[in-house]
């Protein structure tokens, strides 16, 4: 909901760390393999019940997210690089592995430490499925049909009321106060699959 509107406002500051970033041994892909092993570490540590290590290596994680993208345009505008689209293809699957680890392993943690129910988790991950399926299946027929929308990004991301900012804050949240974390999950899974079923309206009404 928040995402647009953050991207604008956090452009300048996240084209800046880009640049001090831009060293050699440094690259947009290995900046995503850092979110990945730091999305996965968070998941492990949640899984053990080390709730603020575990809060800490999913807020790096997002960092690392947030400065992969940026890196790779600036590079490309130096070098004059067309964008391929390997590097978003990269980006999207290790998103999709760290957050849905890092929901088994809040689930399993808050179960072991809270006798937490895993229900409202396993929909957590099933409103994810039905998203990731929606932005998915949207992107590539939109490109087929030379509807993209674009951001700047390498998919078409179909808007909706939980985005990304959504996501770290939620994930964050029941990092914070894990023995609420399963009535959090519980709410956030309604509100995942009410910007499913508002991605999939849009989605369909858009490519007519």
């Amino acid at each position: 909901m928040f995402d647009a509107r953050l991207r604008r406002a956090m452009e300048p500051a996240l084209g800046r760390a880009a640049a001090r970033l831009d060293r050699p041994w440094i690259t947009p892909d290995r900046l995503t393999a850092l979110n990945l092993v730091l999305g996965l570490a968070s998941a492990a540590l949640a899984a053990g019940q080390w709730w603020l290590p575990a809060l800490a290596a999913w807020l790096l994680c997002r960092i690392a997210d947030g400065l992969d993208g940026p890196l790779a345009r600036l590079r490309n505008r130096r070098t004059g690089t067309a964008d391929t689209g390997r590097g978003g293809f990269w980006d999207i699957c290790a998103d999709f592995v760290v957050y849905g680890a890092t929901v088994v392993g809040m689930a399993i943690g808050a179960g072991a430490a809270f006798d937490a129910p895993w229900l409202p988790f396993l929909l957590v991950l099933f409103a994810y499925y039905i998203n990731g399926t929606a932005f998915l299946a949207f992107s590539s027929i939109a490109e087929k049909a030379g509807r993209q929308l674009r951001d700047g990004r390498s998919l078409s991301f179909l808007p909706g009321l939980t985005e990304g900012a959504e996501t770290v804050a939620v994930h964050s949240l029941w990092l914070i106060v894990p023995g609420a974390a399963w009535q959090i999950a519980a709410v956030w899974a309604l509100l995942v699959t009410a910007s499913a079923v508002q991605r999939i309206i849009a989605g369909y009404r858009s490519l007519r």
